[in-house]
């Protein structure tokens, strides 16, 4: 269910950039089935400050076809604490959602027959005021998410003009890591014990 509504200056509070994975999400990587613009799920994924702007586009489904997959990678590990959705007027809104982690092999050839993490029913949200929360415990070291909207509220296709996920970040980049650990290994000929003389040394 949503976990509230918003009833403060969300520029003031700890609901705007704070708490956004937006930073986090591999964006060249996103895609979406039976959008029918292609590259238009990218565009749903912005700042909390930019989430009423429709001048950067939308995402929308083809029309008399309402579902909508969503693939979500991360550049790295998140835990996801809350998940908003801004849907279209004139019954485009989704309403419904469900959320599969860490698994790239949801299509609709699949999607409806397996269980999903969670699922929600949705509200028509126009302005990012309800969020919907997670199972918290369940949604940890999540490197992907997928999102299923099976269904919308009556209107010929489904539109989408702005996710946002709440939570924090796990860790840093994977690769990142690796090259800090391996600059941080020491060099054997630059960290050479002083000789001393009087002892005998092997060679």
């Amino acid at each position: 269910m949503a976990s509230c509504t918003h009833d403060h200056d969300c520029a003031e509070h700890e609901c705007a950039a704070n708490w956004s994975l937006y930073k986090h999400i591999d964006l060249p990587k996103v895609w979406a089935l039976n959008e029918a613009v292609e590259g238009s799920a990218k565009s749903v994924f912005k700042s909390w400050e930019q989430r009423l702007n429709d001048q950067t586009g939308y995402l929308e489904s083809n029309y008399g076809d309402p579902e909508l997959i969503i693939f979500i990678p991360f550049t790295t590990d998140v835990k996801i604490k809350s998940i908003s959705v801004i849907g279209g007027t004139d019954g485009t809104s989704p309403r419904k959602m469900r959320a599969f982690i860490n698994r790239e092999d949801i299509d609709f050839s699949n999607a409806r027959d397996l269980s999903p993490v969670q699922e929600w029913e949705l509200s028509e949200n126009f302005r990012g005021e309800l969020e919907y929360q997670t199972r918290y415990a369940r949604f940890q070291g999540i490197a992907n998410l997928t999102l299923h909207f099976p269904v919308n509220c009556g209107g010929e296709t489904t539109r989408i003009h702005y996710i946002g996920l709440r939570g924090e970040a796990t860790q840093i980049k994977r690769d990142t890591v690796a090259t800090i650990i391996y600059e941080a290994m020491p060099n054997p000929s630059e960290h050479k014990l002083p000789v001393d003389e009087s002892t005998p040394q092997i060679l």
